[in-house]
Formats: C-alpha cells, structure tokens, sequence
C-alpha cells in the first residue's frame, strides 16, 4: 500500500501545469524605461509577464534568449495601416520591425463610426494590437463635405457630437491633418472645440501641422496653441523640415517645444527615420483648388485662368517644398490606373511626354496625372541632419506613418518595412545618435504614456506580454526606395499578448491582437 501510494504522489508530481506558459532564458532585458539593461529571463503565463530575474520554473515552451536583447514590443503610434490590414491581418512587414501595437486615423483622417470599426477589426482577427484616433477631417467631411467655409453653429454642435461618441466608442484622441482638405479650411478655433471633447475623455491632440515648409515656425506654434487651449497633450506627429531653404529649422521648433513643456504643456512628438515623405500628389496642388472635391478640380484645370495660378502654385512646390527643387525628387509609388508609371520621377514621366523635365513642364505632368486618376508619391526634401536632431529630442517617438503593404504591390515608400531596425541598426549602432535604451525608449514607453496604452511599454510584471526578442548586432533594415518590398532582419521572436508570433524569424501564423480602447471608452 505504501508503494501504491508513493506512485500516485510521484504521477501526481508528473502531471503538475507547468508554471509558466514560456520563459525568454538569460536575455539581455531594455525594458522600455531608458535605463541600463541587466541579463535575466521573463515568465510568462497567458497574457501577461509573471515573473523577471533569476528563477527556476517550468515551462510549456522556454526561448533561449542568450545573446538576444529582450524588449517590449515596439508601439506605431502613427500609421495608415487600415490600407491593407484586412489584406494582410497578419502584419508581416510590421511585426518582422518588432511593432506589436498598430494606432490608425491619422493626418484627420479615420474610419468612422469608431465602435463598428473596432467590430470589424476584432471579428477579422489580426496579429497586432490595434487602436485608432479619430479624424478631424473625417468629422468635418462628414458634416461639411468638402466646403471652403466655416461651420455654423449647428454643423459645429454636429461635429463635437460626432467627436464625443468616438471617445466614447474608445478613439485615442482627435487626429488632425491641417495640411490636406478639408482640414486645411479649418480654423485653430474650430479645431480648439473639437479637441476640448477629446480632452474631456483624456484623449490626446496629434496633428500633421498645415505646412511643414516655409511656415513650419507659424504650424508648429499652432499646434501647441491647440494643445494649450483645449488642455490636452499635442503631438507634432511625423515630424520634419521640408524644401532645402528650410532645412535646419528643426532647432528652432524644438526650442518652441521645450518652451512649451518648460510652461506646463504636455508637448510631444513623433518622426521615421527617412529623408522622404509620401503622400497623394495632390501635395502638389494649392488646398483652395480642392475645394468641392476631384470634378470641382477638374474644372479648375479647365479654364485658362484658374490653371495658370494653380499651375504657378504647383511649380512653386516643386522648387521650394514637396519638390525639394528638382521634379526628379517627387517619385510615383502608386498609380493603380498604370502601373507602369510607379518607381518613375516627374522628371522622367516629364520627358517621356516630350517635354524637357523643368518645374513649369513637370507641373502639366501633375494635371495630366491627376486627370488620368492620380497618384502616390514620394517626395525627397528632407536633410538628415534634421532627422538626426528630431530624433535625439527627448519628447520624440519612433512611428512609421507607414500603410499595411500588400507585399510586392506598387514602390511604396519603405518605412512600412524599415522604420525600427532602421533607428536600431542605422542610427543607435552604426551612427550612435542615441543609445539603444533611449531608441528602446522611444518605441515603447514613452508612446505608450503618450495614448495613455495601460499595462504596455515596459518588461514589467503584471504588464502584458507585447515582447520583441531581437539580435542588436544584426538588426537592419532592408527595404530601399528602389526595392521597397523587403522584410528587416534580427528581430528573432515576437510575442503579443502572451502568444508567439514570430518564431526563429518567421510568422507563425497566430493572430491574438486585440483592440486597445482610449481612455474614454464605455
């Protein structure tokens, strides 16, 4: 009998749950605070890291991290990957960065109602965490369509109603895109009231500012006025210099930054790590000339008068914005009416007509374009010098504002595929332009604290379990200008909510991503 029961204690030993779900073994832990990493191991038990340090434990699956940096998963506060996700739910691009928590609804554009969008985005099941703003220019569209005028009072009174059920409905905050119609006819005092109800459910203000050119100085002092008047966090969002005459500035709106925090104002930002920006091109075409929408537009091209201003506007863009100063700067990326045109310059699009590639020619190729259905393009104008002195503000987050690609389509700009091993490899290893605990940083806690994410942004117990486990020494980025469609190397595991996503650098297939409401959410 004593036999009999001492089996029974010892199957009963065999049969105990293991402790842990995984354990990540003798890592190198950056855990998101800025501070100097330590060698040690993280358990995890469903969805949330257990346990941090030296201990014993079993575990259904345990990652040899040796060698490895252990990090939480890197937060996008900024994308436009409602383009593609539901094509791509599984993230590729972002998750091979170590991105494991999307934000969309950015530049004031945003799907709407927030509530059925979250629905959407939850029955489809995707990889990553998802959560969106909602868009200023969206609300107004909306309310307005697409009118160069102020609101009335009840448009007004509609679009704070619209606003406060978004919050509602779990919106991070108001999103702003002063720079594109029809955010571009709003004034700072109606956008202001708009903000006062996000600021209501503690949600933020984030804006791409109404120029980021010559009257960079006047946007960026705009935007703080907004976060100041409606007493919430601003966010300069995909922040940079454009057009050489301007490059430099970045010195001095980071002063008007610090400034602004040094008076008390939640102040922040966010930048890629490239000297291009892309966009449609109708960044090239004044804002009053899209008034009513594309066949209002085209009328305008039509007669004589009308075109010679919009076309001096255009001309003045390619030299001194957008344009960089050559229409060989401004790259086609997308043109699904002909594909053959994406991965050419205006320049080379400009020739092919017939014409020399001057600004003033490259300007008709810009309305014949625009005519034939539009396009994408990247824009080269940026200095790295700024990007450099961008990313070393203590306020800035990394972000791609990068779409979900559909892997192989169109020559899209490669931040959707390079942002994070780009900052990792190019500027912290090689460069040394920040330490790899302040790019870490950059990623994780501080957007997080930003979009007030709970329980994201840190190697912490209780926190979930949002982890990128990466080689420092090989972290790259791969994808260029000219062959885009190319996935970074070193991040070698990828953990959302507590499930493996990325296994010895490829997915598994998984898709435990979740929808992180705002603040404001009930």
């Amino acid at each position: 009998m004593r036999y009999l029961l001492l089996i029974l204690i010892l199957l009963a030993g065999c049969s105990e749950e293991p402790k842990y779900d995984v354990i990540l073994l003798n890592g190198k832990i950056i855990d998101g605070s800025g501070t100097e990493p330590y060698t040690g191991s993280v358990g995890i038990k469903n969805d949330k890291i257990v346990a941090i340090g030296n201990f014993q434990g079993k575990a259904r699956q345990v990652i040899n991290a040796t060698g490895l940096v252990i990090s939480p998963g890197f937060i996008d506060m900024h994308t436009h990957a409602v383009r593609g996700i539901f094509d791509v739910p599984t993230a590729e691009a972002f998750l091979f960065q170590g991105v494991t928590t999307l934000t969309d609804g950015n530049d004031g554009t945003s799907p709407l109602p927030i509530g059925e969008h979250y629905k959407k985005i939850s029955s489809t099941k995707i990889s990553p965490n998802w959560a969106v703003f909602i868009g200023q220019g969206t609300v107004r569209r909306q309310v307005m369509g697409l009118e160069n005028r102020a609101p009335t009072n009840q448009e007004l009174e509609q679009m704070v109603s619209i606003v406060n059920q978004a919050m509602k409905e779990g919106a991070l905050g108001l999103s702003s895109g002063l720079f594109y119609v029809p955010g571009s006819f709003s004034t700072k005092n109606e956008v202001v009231e708009l903000a006062k109800v996000a600021s209501k459910y503690g949600g933020i203000y984030i804006s791409h500012m109404r120029d980021e050119a010559a009257l960079i100085i006047e946007s960026v002092n705009e935007t703080i006025d907004i976060g100041k008047l409606a007493k919430l966090p601003a966010v300069i969002t995909h922040h940079k210099v454009i057009g050489k005459s301007n490059w430099g500035l970045s010195k001095e709106t980071l002063k008007l930054v610090d400034n602004a925090v040094n008076e008390g104002f939640d102040i922040y930002l966010d930048q890629y790590p490239y000297t291009a920006s892309q966009t449609s091109l109708r960044a090239l075409i004044p804002q009053w000339a899209q008034a009513g929408g594309r066949e209002m537009l085209l009328q305008r091209i039509e007669n004589p008068e009308i075109r010679a201003k919009i076309k001096e506007e255009i001309v003045e863009r390619i030299l001194f914005d957008r344009g960089g100063g050559d229409p060989k700067n401004v790259v086609i990326s997308e043109a699904k009416w002909d594909t053959s045109l994406e991965g050419k310059n205006l320049a080379e699009i400009t020739i092919s007509y017939g014409l020399e590639p001057s600004a003033e020619n490259a300007a008709e190729t810009v309305f014949k374009i625009y005519k034939q259905g539009n396009a994408r393009a990247v824009f080269h104008a940026i200095s790295d010098e700024d990007v450099k002195n961008i990313m070393q503000h203590p306020r800035a987050s990394i972000a791609s504002d990068g779409p979900m690609m559909v892997f192989g389509v169109g020559k899209p700009h490669p931040r959707s595929y390079g942002t994070y091993p780009r900052v990792l490899g190019k500027y912290v290893r090689e460069q040394n332009i920040i330490s790899l605990p302040e790019a870490i940083r950059k990623m994780t806690s501080l957007p997080a604290k930003v979009l007030s994410i709970e329980k994201r942004g840190l190697i912490k117990e209780d926190y979930y379990a949002d982890i990128v486990v990466f080689n420092e020494k090989t972290i790259s980025d791969n994808a260029t200008f000219q062959n885009p469609h190319q996935y970074s190397n070193g991040v070698e595991y990828v953990l959302i909510n507590g499930v493996i996503v990325i296994k010895d650098g490829k997915h598994t297939g998984a898709k435990p991503g979740k929808v992180l409401h705002g603040p404001g959410y009930k």
